[in-house]
């Protein structure tokens, strides 16, 4: 008789009745009188318990190894005295699905690099990181929700580009039919594209690549990109005040549906943040920062890490936000196409957000004037003949507008307290990481 499947964290409704659970052994207490395998599946672990008798479920058990994949059938029996959930399974019918082979290439103390080798065992052995996954995906839904309750339009823009694109960070490059092409380094200049074709509001959450030769906990070279574009704005408040109430609602969500699973295995607690979130301009944030002894040579445009933990733990003791927006970029150290405002052309209409410290997002406003993007474009000694698709968008009445793009591991990483970019993203890539 076949048993339909039951996930370990339903057991309790099945109390006396034989069932089937599938999932790998976790670990074995193999005694003299007894045998005792504990089951893992993704909801949670049960101990199957086994008096010896010689027959043949003896030697099934006995011939298990760790990590293999299984399927049980047994009687589910109220055990008060079993740690996991006060129930065990005493089984009938052993099924070795997949025999894992021993001994495994991983274990508690193996290190990050090692396990990043091994990483769909590492995820598999780990709740906390099949935890993240799932924090994961209702943070993305809780964004999506909220760029569609706006009246946001998901779209889906190439990765493959015939130049290279706009920061000033490198770009990978690969062959294409007998010529060049690049792999999109943020679809900043398609979402662009989407407002000049009349499409309101654009969301996407897809790759990005950054050929960056960085070794830092924060730096990938290949991420999740989650990216807002809005038309017809007044200014960049518009952009910042969607920004921060896209990131209440999905973290008000994580909250709800993870908080005590994320304080159970992260330690950490999930705050709901009040918006507004606290804004400072740049220059503000230098003058505070130089009065703690930051850059003493007052030689530093942009902030330094050290600057980001600095400006996040003095907004954090003056108001209790974990959140902060940083204003009001020099000229110098954004894009040609950021909008600089009439009274002060030597700053951007832009913005970061830091959360705890890190940066999280970047955003502005977009100049959509077609001659001052010429001019700024030049102002920078860049050549506009490579850009003519680009620029062709402002040509014929584009509205005014801005956006932003976050990284989601980052936002991942600093939710969950996480020490890198690494443990964040399944399979990572960086400068020294093309595998698994």
């Amino acid at each position: 008789m076949i048993h339909s499947r039951v996930h370990v964290s339903d057991l309790r409704e099945h109390v006396g009745r034989t069932v089937s659970v599938c999932g790998w052994v976790n670990t074995l207490r193999l005694q003299r009188k007894m045998q005792f395998v504990i089951v893992r599946d993704n909801t949670g672990m049960v101990q199957v318990t086994h008096k010896r008798d010689d027959g043949p479920l003896e030697a099934q058990l006995e011939a298990l190894t760790s990590e293999s994949a299984v399927r049980i059938t047994g009687r589910v029996v109220d055990a008060a005295q079993v740690k996991l959930g006060g129930l065990e399974i005493v089984p009938e019918a052993v099924e070795v699905l997949n025999p894992a082979a021993t001994p495994l290439p991983i274990d508690e103390h193996t290190g990050l690099e090692q396990r990043m080798d091994w990483r769909f065992l590492d995820v598999r052995r780990r709740p906390a990181t099949q935890l993240m996954f799932a924090v994961q995906t209702t943070l993305e839904q809780g964004m999506r929700e909220y760029a569609y309750a706006q009246g946001a339009t998901e779209m889906h823009t190439p990765k493959l580009m015939g130049t290279a694109s706009e920061s000033g960070a490198e770009v990978f490059k690969l062959g294409y039919f007998g010529r060049s092409a690049y792999l999109a380094q943020s679809p900043q200049f398609f979402k662009q594209m989407a407002i000049a074709a009349g499409v309101d509001k654009v969301f996407e959450i897809g790759p990005v690549f950054r050929a960056e030769p960085s070794f830092t906990s924060r730096h990938a070279t290949e991420f999740t990109g989650v990216d807002v574009e809005l038309a017809w704005i007044d200014g960049i408040e518009d952009v910042i005040a969607f920004e921060e109430q896209m990131l209440a609602h999905a973290i008000a969500k994580v909250a709800d549906a993870h908080g005590e699973a994320i304080a159970e295995h992260f330690g950490v607690e999930v705050a709901v943040p009040t918006t507004p979130f606290p804004r400072i301009t740049m220059a503000e944030a230098h003058e505070i920062l130089r009065k703690g002894g930051w850059d003493p040579a007052g030689v530093k445009e942009d902030l330094d890490p050290e600057g980001e933990r600095g400006i996040s733990a003095h907004i954090k003791e003056a108001t209790g936000h974990e959140f902060v927006f940083i204003t009001h970029y020099p000229v110098g150290i954004r894009p040609f196409y950021h909008m600089r405002p009439a009274d002060d052309p030597s700053v951007t209409l832009s913005f970061d957000l830091l959360w705890k410290g890190l940066e999280v997002t970047t955003g502005a406003q977009r100049e959509h004037r077609y001659d001052v993007l010429l001019k700024q474009a030049a102002e920078k000694g860049m050549s506009t003949e490579p850009m003519q698709d680009y620029l062709n968008a402002f040509r014929y009445g584009c509205p005014p507008h801005g956006g932003l793009g976050m990284g989601l591991g980052r936002v991942l990483m600093v939710m969950l307290g996480l020490d890198s970019i690494r443990e964040a993203t399944f399979l990572f890539r960086g400068p020294n990481r093309l595998t698994p």
